[in-house]
């Protein structure tokens, strides 16, 4: 479980409306509605990052602390435990690896969310409290999480996010025999008993 303690508050006599903070929104709380509005928080999307206040250009955005702690996790004995094993194993991640350094969210329960209906980062995030933090190691293994389900992931126009970084398993069977001293192969075999 994930405590959510603060929310983005806008200050709408600075905001210039240059949508720079609805760009880096792990969540799409933040959004200008029309072209030169003021940037608009929808409070029950804010994940309480520091992504938004950080990015914006003239300090029109402060985190101020919720009135109530949102509460977000996912219990991953809701889903079969099969399933979920068989998901991260598909994505080449270990149930108990983490998929939230900053929140301490294990991919079993991003797995979970998946499982559960989530088809976007920002939903596994809505749903796990992961991207919370710094949202920069999480993005990847969620993408590949909702990937090896089959979910097609378009980035949503002007965002900041890349595609999952490349692993050993990326790494075509040309390569690992051309540079034989980076025990790739080894690397697999080790995932594999685990």
């Amino acid at each position: 479980m994930v405590e959510i303690r603060f929310v983005a508050q806008v200050d709408k006599k600075k905001c210039t409306s240059c949508g720079a903070c609805q760009n880096v929104c792990p969540t799409e709380a933040i959004l200008l509605p029309r072209k030169r509005a003021k940037a608009k928080v929808f409070g029950e999307k804010c994940v309480g990052c520091p992504n938004c206040s950080g990015v914006c250009p003239v300090d029109a955005i402060t985190m101020v602390p919720r009135d109530e702690p949102m509460i977000l996790g996912v219990d991953p004995k809701d889903v079969d435990e099969a399933q979920v094993t068989k998901l991260c194993v598909k994505a080449h991640l270990h149930p108990h690896q983490w998929l939230c350094l900053c929140t301490t969210t294990r991919v079993r329960e991003g797995a979970a969310a998946v499982l559960q209906g989530a088809k976007t980062p920002e939903e596994v995030a809505l749903m796990t409290g992961t991207r919370s933090g710094c949202t920069v190691y999480c993005l990847q293994p969620t993408l590949r999480l909702l990937k090896a389900h089959g979910v097609k992931v378009i980035q949503p126009k002007g965002y900041r996010w890349y595609d999952t970084t490349q692993t050993c398993w990326d790494v075509s069977e040309e390569i690992i025999r051309k540079y034989p001293g980076h025990f790739l192969e080894e690397d697999k075999e080790v995932f594999r008993k685990v």
